[in-house]
C-alpha cells in the first residue's frame, strides 16, 4: 500500500478462511489455559477498552502500580502462559524476515465498541526485530504515523485475515486502532475482533 511508513508492510487477505477459523480454535485453547483479563493503565489503573492474554515464554501485562512490562506468568491466575502455536511460529517464519523466533504472543479482544489509542511498542529490548499483528473477526480501523507523535497518520481498514509488519524504519511508528466496524465478519460468533500480535523481546 503507498503512503506507509518505510518497514511498514500490509498482506491484505494473508489468512483465508479456513486458515482463520483454525486460528480462532487455537486462541479458544489459548484461553482455556490464560483467561482473558482486563489490563490496566499505568499510574492511573483506569481499564483498557480491550480484554487481553498471552501465550509464549513471555507475555505483556501492564497494571496500576507496575506499568507496561513482559513477565513470565498469567497476572491473574499465576501460571505460565501456554506456548505458541505452531501456525503462528511458521506465519512468523513466512513473513517477518527475522532469524529468531518470537517469545511472546499478545491476545487483544476488542468489544464492537474498543479501542486503542496510538502508541509506539517498546518494552522489547531487541527492536531490531520487527512486530507481527494478526487481524481475526470485525474489520477495524488501524491508524498508522511515524516515530514521533505530532507526525501525519493515515489510516486503513483492517479485515478479517490481515496481516501488517511493523518492522525497520517503521517498527517504533505510532499506531492505533479508531473503531470496529459490527457485523464486519461472522468469523466470531458473538462478534468483536482478535488482534495476535507477535514480538520478540530480549
Amino acid at each position: 500500500m503507498a503512503g506507509l511508513p518505510n518497514g511498514v508492510r500490509y498482506l491484505p487477505g494473508r489468512l483465508d478462511r479456513a486458515a482463520q477459523e483454525h486460528l480462532v480454535d487455537l486462541v479458544r485453547a489459548v484461553v482455556a489455559r490464560a483467561p482473558l483479563y482486563v489490563p490496566e493503565m499505568p499510574g492511573t489503573g483506569k481499564p483498557m477498552s480491550v480484554r487481553m492474554t498471552n501465550c509464549g515464554s513471555l507475555g505483556w501485562v501492564t497494571d496500576k502500580t507496575r506499568g507496561y512490562r513482559y513477565q513470565d506468568t498469567h497476572p491473574v491466575t499465576e501460571k505460565p502462559w501456554p506456548p505458541i502455536p505452531q501456525e503462528l511460529l511458521t506465519l512468523w517464519e513466512e513473513v517477518a524476515d527475522y532469524p529468531r523466533p518470537p517469545q511472546a504472543c499478545l491476545v487483544n479482544f476488542y468489544s464492537d465498541d474498543a479501542r486503542m489509542g496510538l502508541h509506539q511498542d517498546k518494552d522489547e529490548t531487541d527492536l531490531a526485530a520487527p512486530v507481527l499483528s494478526i487481524s481475526l473477526g470485525n474489520t477495524c480501523l488501524f491508524r498508522v504515523g511515524g516515530t514521533q507523535r505530532k507526525d501525519p497518520t493515515r489510516s486503513f481498514r483492517l479485515q478479517s485475515g490481515d496481516v501488517v509488519v511493523l518492522g525497520g524504519e517503521g517498527r517504533l511508528c505510532f499506531h492505533g486502532v479508531d473503531r470496529i466496524y459490527p457485523s464486519t465478519s461472522t468469523l466470531l460468533k458473538h462478534g468483536g475482533r482478535i488482534n495476535l500480535t507477535l514480538r520478540r523481546v530480549t
